[in-house]
């Protein structure tokens, strides 16, 4: 393991922001993993850690392909995550809506183009994002499509569902979607939490990366063969809206398997204590995501549906 600069930034009121490389193997441009883009991506920084510990392991074992390159970067924006915010603190900007970035641009864009300059020449890039509704999700790999995206690569992931969407405008700036104009096959996997440490979803997620390096030929690595991926279109799903604001109560979880007209949730009056509604599954389906956060407010999506199609 070789541990490297990846990018350094001044600061004249806290300590420089130096982001970190750990690097696995030498040779080709393999596999570049990224962690936590976001300050609250506390999940999906715990994660690379772990597979930094095992890589290590798989590298002292010489586990690694000969002539195979893994670059892994833990976080981006930990100054954020120090001081509790999801994005840039100074002027709450969104790192992942900054790429490929600017070298002589804005903080953000400066610290984007640093990164990306170091991520871009590698044949793999795995991603490990977070939503931008606070929730849990059902483990999956998500792709834009690009038309150039591989939903069969995907698949070696061993994950439960592949899930492609098609890109609006503000998703041209993010990391996913360049690496792949950029001629990376890339991916962006998400996991039951954000904020704070699953470990079972952690566990599966590590064991999911393993899985596919090893099936890509860049380690020698044991593992079961995981999930037959189904693969869904995002704009496919369901979304349930709620219909008043309030107190959230959650009646399911992700990966429950709902009948039509099942209670899905609660909303309590917040001075009364009484529930002002209940809100049904539309359709039968499995539940692909919830929101999570203790209060709701009036239309907002609270729940993602799998479809349940008959013949």
């Amino acid at each position: 393991m070789k541990k490297t600069e990846i990018y350094r930034l001044g600061s004249p009121c806290r300590e420089d922001l130096t982001i970190t490389g750990y690097r696995f193997g030498h040779g080709q441009k393999s596999a570049c993993i990224v962690g936590s883009i976001r300050g609250n991506e506390v999940q999906q920084l715990y994660i690379c850690s772990q597979i930094i510990r095992k890589l290590e392991e798989l590298e002292a074992s010489h586990s690694i392909i000969s002539g195979k390159e893994i670059l892994v970067i833990p976080s981006v924006n930990h100054h954020a995550m120090n001081i509790g915010k999801r994005f840039w603190p100074v002027d709450n900007t969104d790192i992942n809506r900054m790429f490929p970035g600017y070298d002589l641009g804005e903080t953000t864009q400066r610290i984007a183009a640093g990164v990306f300059e170091k991520v871009k020449d590698y044949n793999y890039g795995i991603q490990f994002a977070s939503f931008y509704m606070p929730g849990d999700f059902v483990p999956h790999v998500r792709m834009m499509d690009t038309g150039r995206q591989n939903t069969s690569l995907a698949g070696l992931f061993g994950l439960p569902y592949v899930v492609v969407r098609r890109p609006s405008p503000i998703d041209t700036t993010t990391l996913n979607y360049n690496w792949q104009i950029w001629n990376t096959n890339a991916f962006s996997l998400y996991t039951t939490e954000t904020d704070f440490i699953d470990e079972v979803s952690a566990r599966q997620a590590v064991a999911a990366v393993l899985r596919f390096l090893t099936r890509m030929g860049i380690l020698k690595y044991h593992s079961h063969s995981g999930f037959i991926s189904t693969i869904i279109n995002e704009a496919d799903l369901t979304s349930v809206r709620s219909n008043a604001g309030g107190i959230y109560r959650r009646l399911c979880r992700p990966g429950d398997e709902v009948p039509m007209g099942m209670p899905l949730a609660e909303i309590v009056h917040p001075y009364e204590g009484n529930v002002i509604s209940t809100i049904l599954s539309p359709t039968e389906g499995i539940i692909f995501f919830t929101h999570k956060k203790p209060l709701v407010t009036e239309n907002e999506v609270i729940c993602k549906i799998i479809r349940r199609l008959h013949a």
